[in-house]
């Protein structure tokens, strides 16, 4: 009981703040600030759903009390009503307190966002240039059961198939909070195509996921970026041949943890529209920059953490393809699943939710110290 008096506590503390929100949203001045009234808007939402669940709790725990009082009456229709109130009431009260309690943990800010998704082919030549296409089909079909739309900035073909580099960005609802889980070293055990002895090979891919940032994450000089533009390679008939739509941006960027400046080269290619492609260009510097400065968060998070789920070295090994035994073995929570097939046809969202549960769980036992 004293338990549920700390959560009732915590909650009603947040419903003074909600209703604040609730107020604010509307002023006229504050919808004339956007970057505050995008970070109340994503806090409202936030809190909505806190609100929801303290409704469901209280009423839970309402039920709970009224059913014992049932409980004394003599008709035993009512008894029996109110046992069954009780039983309803006492299995969900312990659910409810523990997803308040990870819904009052922060939350990664970034969950929210778009993502932009880097795949590059690393050791095992050829081979781990035609993986790179494997994971990028992957992801593709696995965006695609998600209703997110993927647009295609850069690539870089493999002689043999598959990229050396490709580079798409993914919008969608809670993008990132989904595909973040992705980012690290990707390796494939299997007999290439060209092995004539049939010799299983190891090859590996990188995968990086960065959150999209937007205009108001990011303090970029414009007018220091330096444009240059070509014409597109690939596929796109005569239009690619005659127009310079493809353009490349180079930054200085001075990094405000190291001091150290750096030239960031960033090329576009995704549409025939030159404008589009600095536009989108753009977006890519900011959440390059964005990801960089970001880093000190995710080294905060992983001082404080036995393990990381989700963010950290995205040279870490992270999950292992064995097309021989027919399974995948995710290394960060020795998760295995027999069903490469689908799993290489997008069915990937059973092991994102195991690493999901497991993320939440060093949430909790962080909260908790």
């Amino acid at each position: 009981m004293a338990e549920n008096n700390t959560l009732l506590e915590k909650l009603d503390g947040l419903v003074s703040r909600f209703d604040e929100i609730g107020t604010l949203i509307t002023d006229p001045n504050v919808i004339a600030d956007q970057k505050r009234y995008v970070k109340l808007t994503k806090e409202y939402k936030d809190l909505s759903e806190i609100m929801k669940a303290r409704k469901e709790y209280m009423q839970c725990l309402n039920g709970l009390s009224e059913a014992r009082q049932m409980m004394s009456e003599n008709d035993p229709e009512l008894r029996e009503m109110a046992r069954e109130e009780m039983a309803a009431c006492e299995t969900r009260i312990p659910e409810l307190e523990e997803e308040i309690k990870l819904l009052l943990v922060p939350a990664d800010p970034e969950d929210d966002k778009n993502a932009i998704v880097e795949i590059r082919g690393g050791t095992g030549g050829d081979e781990a240039a035609i993986f790179a296409g494997d994971l990028y089909r992957m992801y593709v079909k696995f965006c695609e059961s998600k209703g997110w739309k993927i647009a295609v900035s850069s690539f870089n073909e493999g002689a043999a198939g598959g990229f050396k580099e490709i580079i798409f960005s993914v919008t969608g609802e809670k993008v990132y909070g989904t595909l973040k889980y992705e980012s690290g070293v990707h390796r494939v055990q299997r007999v290439p195509a060209t092995e004539t002895q049939g010799r299983v090979h190891t090859s590996a891919a990188t995968v990086a996921v960065l959150p999209e940032a937007d205009e108001f994450d990011v303090e970029i000089n414009e007018g220091e970026i330096k444009w240059d533009t070509f014409r597109s390679g690939g596929a796109g008939g005569q239009n690619v041949n005659k127009v310079e739509s493809g353009v490349r941006l180079r930054y200085v960027w001075k990094n405000p943890i190291t001091g150290v400046s750096e030239e960031i080269l960033i090329e576009c290619t995704e549409t025939r529209d030159q404008p589009k492609n600095k536009e989108r260009a753009l977006t890519r510097l900011r959440s390059f920059i964005y990801d960089k400065e970001h880093q000190k968060y995710i080294d905060d998070i992983a001082s404080r953490r036995k393990t990381m789920v989700s963010t950290g070295d995205r040279s870490a090994k992270i999950r292992t393809y064995n097309y021989p035994q027919g399974r995948i073995t995710d290394h960060r929570i020795n998760y295995t699943i027999y069903n490469l097939s689908a799993f290489m046809d997008g069915d990937i969202q059973d092991c994102i939710d195991h690493l999901i549960v497991a993320e939440n769980a060093e949430r909790l036992k962080e909260s908790e110290l």
